[in-house]
């Protein structure tokens, strides 16, 4: 009689932890990535996690064959407004006036995301996790509302304050998922 109740109890844990959802993989906002030449064409999508320590991971993938073979930039800009071939999403999303620079380094901005090296399918992603990042209301950090654009050319690190990474040719924005 113990080793059936104690089976059950083995399988009620199990049936409990598979059903539940951990906050360090709930999906708590995305965006979809178009091309910016014709917004009916899907490049890539945004996805944004609460992680469990309070910060938020992104994982953005991009399936982009025009650009295969290639390293294109990533940012988040300003508005999230895509029209205008990119250009209503404004300069760089920069809420702490800091440098543009390589993400990770001693000098960079919340929305240097960096490049993406896009094998010969066109096919890319990279995962970022930070606290520099939000989804509250009136936050400085809040990425609610924001444009990702993804650049023509391979972000430089350098050159101030756009990297010089070439045209717009991706854009998306960033919404809560409900």
């Amino acid at each position: 009689m113990k080793k059936y109740f104690l089976g059950l109890a083995i399988a009620t844990i199990a049936l409990a932890s598979s059903c539940s959802t951990s906050k360090s993989d709930k999906e708590i906002a995305s965006a979809t990535l178009t091309e910016t030449a014709d917004n009916t064409k899907t490049i890539g999508t945004a996805k944004f996690y609460q992680e469990g320590d309070g910060k938020i991971k992104m994982e953005l993938v991009m399936d982009f064959a025009a650009r295969a073979d290639s390293n294109v930039a990533v940012h988040f800009h300003e508005h999230g407004d895509c029209g205008d071939m990119g250009m209503n999403t404004h300069g760089h999303w920069n809420p702490t006036k800091e440098n543009h620079g390589k993400w990770g380094s001693a000098a960079y901005h919340s929305g240097d995301i960096g490049n993406i090296k896009l094998d010969s399918k066109g096919h890319g992603s990279v995962t970022v996790t930070t606290d520099r990042w939000s989804i509250a209301d009136g936050d400085l950090k809040n990425i609610i509302g924001r444009g990702i654009i993804v650049h023509g050319g391979t972000d430089d690190y350098t050159t101030q304050p756009t990297g010089n990474s070439g045209p717009r040719v991706g854009c998306g924005v960033i919404e809560a998922v409900k």
